[in-house]
């Protein structure tokens, strides 16, 4: 059994006592509801690259940039599925709370599209770099997420949590090689 220390309350000394972590951490209210706010963030983030993929999409010239945006768009649709499938194990209706930090990271995708060129090498760049930011977002929370499962001792949503952080590393991945096999540069050979 796990074992935390907490400073005594009780103002006898300084000296800390030992409190015991419950054999099921699901009775820890405040991770819990920790954990169920940050799927709320993620569900939002994730039902928001459904709409601005098939925009980035457009907004690309590469047809292999093209095409892994369009794969990732089914992607994201199946995450966004199994979100809804965590809110149901959870006994949780699937509610979405504003993702501050990828609303930032759209907002600054579409000031690189409306700050490079159309049809350039160098707009598909910018696609990229951006699409990556949201990736290793990505990552981080669902990275994240997976350690609080397994804290909460939730193994069934771990691991559904895991296969949707591989799926965001191979995204990452998929990007790297799209842009080091062409497209940074073709962009380099590019004029003002």
């Amino acid at each position: 059994m796990a074992k935390t220390i907490k400073q005594s309350t009780t103002g006898k000394g300084n000296a800390p006592a030992e409190k015991k972590q419950s054999e099921n951490s699901q009775n820890d209210p405040m991770l819990e509801a920790f954990f169920t706010d940050s799927l709320k963030d993620i569900y939002w983030a994730e039902k928001h690259l459904t709409k601005s993929l098939p925009k980035l999409s457009k907004a690309a010239s590469s047809d292999e940039l093209k095409n892994a945006l369009n794969d990732h768009l089914d992607v994201t649709r199946t995450q966004v599925g199994r979100l809804e499938d965590i809110f149901g194990l959870l006994g949780k209706k699937a509610q979405a709370k504003k993702c501050e930090a990828m609303e930032g990271l759209s907002k600054e995708t579409d000031s690189i599209v409306e700050d490079t060129e159309e049809g350039t090498s160098t707009r598909d760049v910018g696609i990229i770099m951006a699409c990556q930011k949201v990736e290793h977002y990505e990552i981080a929370t669902y990275g994240g997420l997976t350690q609080l499962a397994k804290t909460l001792q939730l193994d069934d949503i771990a691991k559904i949590l895991e296969t949707t952080l591989a799926e965001e590393k191979e995204a990452d991945e998929l990007l790297t090689g799209i842009a080091e096999n062409d497209i940074n540069y073709a962009a380099a050979e590019e004029q003002e």
